[in-house]
């Protein structure tokens, strides 16, 4: 519970940590002292054209004596912070400053309360307290510092309470008060300490996790890449083989696996390097005219299977700026998806409109659906929701990752909304450019 009291930063971070202290503390003694000094200053403004009055003040001598103390401490400090501020390697010169700092406002504090209490003493200690509590809060002293501020500071209240004529049970109440405001000193410095120097390593160790993290997912991108470039020639092989034979003998049923399972791996492959490429620069966009580019896709699957594409687009002059090849790839994505789970007797529907500023691409179809719990996982790379489709089509998982990844390249958005049993709408959502 009290481990602040003997917490040090670990020696991993005690350097730089240090480092990090000491130019914050010398910012804390710039600011304060011209703070300190602005004040001091407007006072002895007030008692210059007040002057009949602020003679008046009870014990005026010793609050313009200690007011000079002040501005003359306050600008001594002002100039002195500065100046180091500017010397990047000085550290012995920066921990001397905000030791020395650190005394001089701790006495400056206890003056004012000392000479407050001789008129009042009602608010006897109130400003050593909140130069306590001030130097603790924006100080980050280490231990060794705080030592010796503490007992300087011990030392200077049992002098003037030693001093003072006063009687001898008035002065050992006195002792015991200096003691408990060092205890109050040490504790409250101590746990700033400890929490500052808390949160430095949870940022640094933060900071370390984050640089694994992208050293990792850096290393798996190009482990893909090595991989999937290598795979590619041999299956490139394979394939041109297999097709051959095919050509030789087009009811071969085994040159129909091996040319089959040779285009499934080309894909998977093709995947993996987009995933790659999904993950770098930023992609070149172009103008589209969406009419003719989503018919154009449409007629090349309308060529390829039996299955009816419907589509919609409620205006005929929508332009946007998009990469027109990776745009294909996610409309081709969405459309294999819509295929894969619906039956054939079923159609694809497919709706272009705008709201605002924004289009609306939507991919529709009657099929299987998603379960609710996957539907939150569908995006993931290698997601745990990939399934067979209804023919027993395999996927890795990674089609639906790419396609969010160009969406998101495009600032836009893939969203997707399903029922089960009842179909899947996924809808692409981009900004929109008017022709």
């Amino acid at each position: 519970m009290l481990q602040f009291l003997t917490y040090q930063t670990p020696a991993k971070f005690s350097k730089e940590f240090n480092e990090h202290a000491d130019n914050t503390n010398l910012r804390s003694v710039k600011v304060i002292s011209g703070f300190l000094l602005a004040i001091s200053g407007v006072g002895r403004i007030i008692s210059v054209f007040f002057s009949e009055d602020v003679v008046l003040i009870q014990g005026y001598q010793q609050f313009s004596l200690n007011n000079w103390f002040q501005i003359s401490g306050s600008a001594f400090f002002l100039i002195l912070s500065t100046y180091a501020i500017k010397q990047q390697q000085k550290d012995l010169l920066k921990k001397m400053i905000v030791f020395a700092f650190a005394a001089y406002f701790l006495t400056m504090a206890f003056n004012i309360s000392y000479i407050v209490s001789q008129h009042n003493t009602k608010n006897t200690l109130f400003i050593f307290l909140v130069g306590i509590v001030a130097t603790s809060l924006f100080f980050t002293l280490e231990i060794k510092q705080m030592k010796f501020i503490v007992a300087y500071i011990i030392g200077v209240y049992f002098a003037t309470t030693l001093f003072s004529d006063i009687a001898i049970q008035q002065k050992i109440i006195n002792f015991i008060a200096g003691l408990i405001l060092g205890i109050v000193l040490l504790s409250f410095s101590r746990y700033s300490y400890y929490f500052k120097s808390s949160h430095f390593v949870q940022i640094k160790e933060l900071e370390e996790k984050n640089q694994e993290i992208l050293l990792l997912n850096n290393q798996k991108s190009e482990i893909l890449s090595f991989v999937a470039h290598d795979l590619r020639a041999p299956l490139n092989n394979i394939d041109a083989l297999s097709q051959l034979l095919l050509l030789e003998k087009s009811d071969n049923n085994e040159m129909k696996m091996i040319s089959n399972s040779a285009l499934q791996a080309k894909n998977i492959i093709n995947d993996l390097i987009e995933a790659v490429k999904t993950e770098q620069a930023d992609i070149l966009k172009e103008s589209i005219l969406l009419k003719p580019y989503i018919s154009r896709i449409i007629n090349k699957w309308e060529a390829n299977t039996t299955r009816k594409i419907e589509f919609s687009q409620d205006r005929e002059d929508l332009n946007m700026h998009a990469n027109a090849s990776k745009l294909e790839r996610v409309i081709d994505n969405l459309i294999s998806n819509a295929f894969k789970f619906s039956s054939s007797d079923k159609p694809i529907s497919i709706d272009v409109s705008t709201l605002k500023n924004n289009i609306f691409i939507k991919v529709k179809d009657f099929g299987i659906g998603i379960p609710l719990d996957l539907q939150s996982h569908i995006f993931e790379q290698f997601s745990k929701a990939s399934r067979k489709g209804l023919l027993g089509e395999k996927s890795i998982g990674l089609g639906l990752h790419i396609s969010h990844k160009i969406i998101e390249q495009h600032k836009g958005e893939l969203s997707v909304n399903s029922t089960e049993n009842e179909g899947t709408t996924f809808t692409i959502q981009l900004p929109l450019k008017i022709a």
